[in-house]
């Protein structure tokens, strides 16, 4: 079967390399791509949101299923589009429609979904510039800090932490009458503070049936000691040691259960990731959020670790025959840590060469924001890559990684080398 993968960053790449494992994988296409899923797939030089790009694409190469990486092309309707077109609604599609996408398009939704539902979650309500003066209101009900959240994509950067009153009323205003995030900040959703320890879950859902994948924690603040400006991520560990089976227990009865079902009870046929962001409150787990897609760079640490054939639980999710798949995962721990240009995230120069590469021999080494010029490697975005490595502990597989990390370089490199710290610590 011919797969085309829909993205270019890390996750994209991980996804690649795990569904070329598979005997029943005959040709992969990557679009657009890296310099690193160019070695074992064909990158294809389109945007994933042109839709008819993607459908030209599918037919000129046999495509027989596309699995959607990044969440924009899935909250704009690739699926539905799929669906509407008589040459290409037998192509399973792995990712939601636009009515599931919505757990991530709008955090507004989500969030009457999981109180719809009965998932905990934080305390919330939602605000306009027409309802400006009652979200200085309720923002006064809350003890700092103070979470605002625009309710649309905002690349990873609509999500303000504010620990003072008159500055998140300011924010709050900036969002709603200003448009600080665009359209996406139009409207507003202002939640309470929930103190505990974060962690991901991730779900595969054929929309009947499901798989709880490998719990993972990445690290989202550019510098050591979680301090310093959101990232994309800059690293991740699964499995997270303090999910016990206890609690993973009580995800899966109050949060995975339960979203599952209510989709269904919503009549959104759902079929792809569900990834849950969660907070660990006092043992007991509550969602932050739903986004549609595997998290990077937690993909790159959760992919690794599971032994069955990722095609096979694909192409489950496609016929709606998940619960037949078997499901395996390693008891090794992964860790992945994120090199990143320097300046990243706010202003970095690219196409630095990249060297070293070929020394790597313990790690495995996720593409992200890389090309190809004259057969070298250089750098194309913020995130380049991600150094994933396996051990009996976290220190172990740690240390494998930082051990590869110091044969690879570009210039004015970045990468935190504190990843896991708080999980070893503690």
């Amino acid at each position: 079967m011919n797969i085309l993968i829909l993205g270019s960053g890390g996750r994209e790449h991980a996804f690649a390399l795990k569904l070329s494992e598979s005997t029943k994988v005959n040709q992969l296409f990557v679009a657009p791509g890296n310099a690193g899923t160019s070695q074992i797939a064909i990158n294809v030089n389109i945007n994933p949101i042109d839709f008819n790009a993607v459908k030209e694409t599918v037919l000129n190469n046999n495509i027989e299923m596309v699995v959607v990486g990044p969440e924009a092309p899935l909250v704009e309707g690739i699926h539905d589009f799929f669906l509407a077109d008589s040459e290409l609604k037998r192509i399973p599609v792995i990712g939601p429609k636009k009515d599931g996408a919505l757990l991530e398009g709008s955090k507004d939704f989500s969030k009457i979904f999981m109180e719809k539902h009965n998932i905990p979650t934080a305390k919330y309500q939602s605000f306009t510039k027409k309802n400006l003066v009652e979200g200085f209101t309720f923002l006064e009900t809350l003890n700092a800090p103070y979470v605002l959240k625009a309710d649309g994509l905002a690349a990873g950067k609509g999500v303000l932490i504010l620990d003072s009153l008159d500055e998140a009323k300011k924010e709050l205003e900036e969002m709603v009458s200003n448009q600080k995030f665009g359209e996406a900040s139009s409207t507003v959703v202002i939640e309470e503070f929930l103190e505990g320890i974060e962690l991901s879950v991730f779900v595969l859902t054929d929309g009947k049936s499901y798989k709880i994948l490998p719990s993972a924690k990445d690290y989202k603040r550019i510098g050591e000691g979680d301090k310093g400006l959101n990232t994309g991520g800059m690293g991740a560990i699964s499995p997270v040691p303090f999910a016990s089976q206890e609690f993973l227990q009580k995800v899966e009865e109050r949060i995975v259960k339960p979203t599952v079902k209510g989709l269904q009870e919503d009549g959104i046929d759902y079929r792809g990731f569900i990834f849950i962001g969660l907070m660990n409150v006092d043992g007991n787990p509550k969602v932050i959020e739903y986004n549609v897609r595997m998290g990077d760079p937690e993909t790159e640490a959760v992919l690794p670790r599971i032994e069955s054939d990722l095609f096979d639980l694909f192409q489950g999710v496609g016929n709606q025959t998940l619960h037949e798949k078997s499901f395996s995962v390693t008891n090794k721990t992964a860790t992945t840590v994120m090199l990143v240009s320097g300046g990243y995230p706010e202003a970095y120069e690219k196409d630095k060469q990249i060297t070293g590469l070929e020394s790597v021999k313990e790690s495995i080494v996720f593409h992200a924001g890389t090309t190809t010029h004259h057969n070298t490697v250089v750098t194309s975005g913020g995130r380049v890559m991600a150094i994933t490595s396996f051990g009996d502990s976290i220190e172990e597989a740690l240390a494998k990684s930082y051990a590869s990390i110091d044969k690879i370089r570009f210039e004015k490199m970045n990468y935190r080398k504190d990843i896991g710290f708080d999980l070893i610590k503690n």
